[in-house]
């Protein structure tokens, strides 16, 4: 098997992955509220992480950073996980997940838009067009195709939902400047997030979960959107000869996901929704058009 195979395998078990956590989120959610689901994902993802970095034997690149470093991790993991994920879920819990999914799809668009106050970059014309076609899609989904009443099916959940795509964005910008081991930054972020949303579940919340579907449900995020889907993408990517191709594989990600969250979920996926992910997804695809895929942070659906 060539390096090329091993990376679409690597990549189609990533989006697979992918698509499934938006399902995950939801039915989690039915059993805890979105601070308890975030703190007991964050602790299996902290484990898992370090289990992988034990497995790669790369436990001593931890021993790599400096103080410098480890306050950037600190800041980064203030970022994501803790304050991410803790809008994210809110948006969960009070959107269906064929609204909440899409919405956080925009996250690209949204470091477009960022990278013109944080690094001086200028949006070329046809980068506007697909930020106009992507928040159009928005409003599709977000009024369930009634564009000219402007009622949000649920505003505070949309605001959540979109305000976490300025997280992630500002996450993933500042995440660039970081030269160390990916899976070492991941684990630190992590690691440096968990007390924070320690105190937040304690605070605002309580440690009891009531229902073994809860543990699981925290058990699969922790483990496979925070954790192993992120180590088979880089993979995927350090494998391939063809980035371009491996990286527009995660395109399929948010349709697949609307599958997922109609037989797992039990919704029914309106037509808008479907119409409004198309917007959005053109609108990414759009603005890759002529530029040098980046390496993607891990994506949360």
């Amino acid at each position: 098997m060539t390096n090329q195979h091993k990376a679409y395998i690597f990549a189609a078990i990533t989006v697979l992955l992918w698509s499934t956590v938006a399902s995950a989120f939801k039915l989690s959610l039915r059993y805890m509220d979105s601070i308890q689901l975030l703190f007991y994902a964050n602790l299996v993802s902290v484990i898992t992480l370090f289990a992988i970095l034990l497995i790669q034997k790369k436990l001593h690149v931890l021993r790599t950073y400096s103080r410098q470093d480890l306050v950037h991790a600190a800041l980064l993991g203030t970022l994501s996980p803790f304050l991410y994920y803790l809008v994210l879920f809110k948006a969960y819990d009070l959107l269906p997940a064929q609204e909440a999914q899409p919405l956080n799809y925009t996250w690209a668009i949204t470091l477009t838009l960022l990278s013109v106050p944080l690094l001086k970059q200028r949006i070329a014309t046809r980068q506007l067009l697909a930020i106009l076609i992507s928040y159009l899609g928005v409003v599709i989904i977000s009024t369930h195709g009634e564009l000219l009443s402007l009622r949000f099916s649920n505003a505070t959940g949309v605001a959540l939902a979109l305000g976490s795509t300025v997280i992630w964005a500002i996450y993933w910008i500042y995440n660039t400047k970081d030269r160390k081991d990916p899976v070492a930054s991941l684990f630190l972020n992590f690691l440096f997030g968990l007390p924070l949303v320690f105190i937040a579940v304690v605070v605002l919340s309580d440690l009891h979960i009531g229902h073994t579907l809860g543990w699981v449900g925290a058990a699969y995020v922790g483990l496979f959107e925070m954790g192993i889907a992120f180590v088979l993408w880089l993979n995927a990517l350090r494998l391939t000869c063809a980035t371009a191709s491996v990286a527009n594989l995660i395109f399929f990600s948010p349709f697949l996901s609307l599958i997922f969250i109609h037989f797992l979920v039990g919704e029914k996926i309106l037509e808008s929704t479907l119409v409004g992910l198309v917007f959005i997804v053109a609108g990414n695809i759009l603005q890759q058009v002529g530029k040098k895929p980046m390496q993607p942070a891990p994506v949360a659906d």
